[in-house]
């Protein structure tokens, strides 16, 4: 699927978590400014470590902004339970197993792993807007330093 641009209707979604089942409307209504949304190929792996342990150590300051958090993969509740646990993170980690919320968003296609072209969920960020819509869509993201990025863009640091 095509990616999601600025001004698009962000997906609706609502999907089991480490915190219970989260959807974007309740998330959006506990928001001041948005929601921000990440995709993450897989939990325990190097890149996704450093990702979420940033959002992790930045959670104050964009909660503390009007920002709610959320990451999203494919892996499943044990993992994801587990991964939250030994990462010591606290905010929602939610299962998409069937990739359907990854599609929606445009996160799942061809990219480089290890020099190689593969098919698989893409490391992407969208902050939603409270009235739905995408305020900023990056897609290929970097792990590291991206969250840092992302607070700069956001006006935060």
């Amino acid at each position: 699927m095509a990616g999601l641009k600025v001004g698009d209707k962000a997906p609706e979604f609502t999907l089991d978590s480490t915190h219970g089942t989260v959807s974007l409307t309740d998330m959006l209504a506990r928001a001041a400014r948005g929601v921000v949304v990440y995709f993450y190929p897989r939990a325990f792996t190097p890149g996704c470590t450093t990702e979420a342990c940033d959002f992790r150590d930045s959670l104050a300051s964009l909660q503390g902004a009007g920002y709610e958090v959320v990451g999203i993969s494919k892996d499943d509740m044990a993992a994801l339970e587990k991964f939250e646990a030994n990462q010591l993170l606290t905010f929602p980690l939610l299962s998409d197993p069937e990739g359907t919320v990854i599609d929606a968003y445009g996160a799942f296609g061809e990219k480089m792993s290890f020099g190689r072209k593969i098919l698989g969920p893409k490391r992407c960020t969208f902050v939603v807007n409270p009235d739905g819509t995408i305020a900023l869509a990056q897609y290929g993201v970097r792990a590291s330093g991206h969250v840092k990025r992302l607070r700069r863009e956001l006006g935060i640091d």
